[in-house]
């Protein structure tokens, strides 16, 4: 059983090891709430997951130790173990899917650790992990369903208690639930007042369904770029504890994700991935009552991959109404693109690019379609030029 003294325990094994990460007044994220960041995304390997991993490494007894450490991900739980593993002066091999990201591949690496790549998907890479686990008799660091993993991720809600003492509320994501078992434990032990809300994509919602149907069942596909949540079927011992101690967990949708982590970079200045943004998403999108409380976001990490970095902004912009695409079919004479730009000059409308397309199978001969993306306010602004253009006689086709 998971005591509170382990917790403890964990916290004071890492008090040399991690940072006390930052708690950040957010006050723009939902100005009906008083929001917290709580600051995981700035930890080493920019993720929580080296509380839990090294604690379990630093429990193994020296016979464990000299046969080193097995785990199996493509992101934050290979960094945790590798960096736990090496500060312990011990070996490490983390099968990783040959479809994960280069930069995870080499920062796993850079940590120490000898990286195994498997060909196909998470599934293939935990089997070949298993296997090779059963060959050398290294201990297998599992991601979440580990009573000592989720002591170490615990030592947050003893910060969070430490840094906010009067907190109402504190918003967890959720993939397996090793984070928020340790965190809502902690939490609900030391302050049962406190709310305690999870967080998944809704193209992941594994705990969700689990606690509806109150039993762990395996999720059959999951689609969501939040990759550090993307899990199909959460542990026993994690459905256990967030059955006893989580109020509530909900879902966010992929567009509500990548607003989250337009809106930290900007007003924050806070680099999250979509795993780490759940929280706020839900706080921005009033998927849990915060209404006038005290309520901490935990941004568990900030290894989102650069490459797809830009198509989150992109689709951020446009949930908030700060980009916008309108096709207008018209009659292809001149001065048409110089009135219809000028009506989203003179509304403080910025262009962006235009597309003039003659060629339409369903146009007339004389007509043409006029593609234009703008840098808009809001959803409002959107509005406001889009009944302009119409009052002025043209013909919107599609518009978002």
């Amino acid at each position: 059983m998971l005591t509170l003294d382990q917790v403890y325990h964990a916290a004071y094994v890492l008090k040399d090891v991690i940072r006390e990460t930052a708690l950040i007044h957010a006050p723009l994220i939902n100005p009906e709430s008083q929001i917290y960041l709580k600051t995981e995304n700035l930890q080493i390997t920019g993720s929580f997951k080296v509380r839990g991993a090294y604690y379990k490494i630093s429990q193994l007894s020296e016979e464990e130790k000299t046969k080193g450490v097995i785990a199996c991900s493509a992101g934050n739980h290979a960094q945790g173990v590798a960096l736990a593993a090496a500060k312990s002066g011990i070996r490490s091999l983390i099968c990783i899917p040959d479809s994960a990201p280069i930069s995870k591949v080499e920062a796993t690496k850079s940590y120490g650790a000898q990286v195994c790549l498997v060909k196909g998907v998470y599934d293939d890479a935990y089997q070949k992990a298993c296997d090779l686990q059963k060959e050398s008799g290294a201990t297998f660091i599992h991601p979440f369903n580990d009573q000592q993993v989720i002591a170490g991720q615990g030592t947050i809600g003893l910060e969070i208690l430490n840094q906010l003492a009067d907190v109402d509320a504190v918003i967890v994501p959720v993939g397996g639930g090793g984070l928020i078992s340790g965190v809502a434990f902690a939490i609900k032990s030391l302050n049962p007042k406190c709310k305690v809300y999870g967080v998944q994509a809704c193209g992941a919602p594994s705990m969700v369904q689990a606690l509806v149907d109150k039993k762990v069942e395996a999720l059959s596909s999951v689609s969501t770029f939040a990759d550090g949540i993307a899990v199909k079927c959460p542990g026993d011992l994690t459905y256990a504890l967030c059955s006893k101690y989580v109020d509530e967990v909900v879902t966010v949708t992929e567009d509500e994700i990548a607003t989250a982590i337009l809106t930290l970079i900007e007003q924050h200045k806070l680099i999250a991935e979509g795993a780490g943004a759940v929280s706020v998403a839900a706080a921005m999108f009033n998927k849990v009552d915060v209404k006038g409380k005290k309520a901490v976001c935990l941004l568990s990490g900030g290894n989102i991959d650069v490459t797809i970095l830009s198509r989150v902004i992109s689709r951020g912009l446009l949930k908030a109404g700060r980009s916008g695409d309108l096709i207008l079919s018209m009659v292809d004479k001149p001065g048409q693109l110089k009135e219809v730009s000028s009506i989203i000059a003179d509304l403080g409308a910025n262009v962006v690019s235009v597309h003039h397309d003659r060629s339409g199978e369903n146009t007339g001969i004389n007509d043409c379609y006029l593609h234009i993306r703008m840098e808009t306010r809001n959803h409002e602004h959107l509005a406001q030029i889009r009944k302009a253009i119409v009052k002025a006689g043209y013909h919107i086709v599609q518009s978002n």
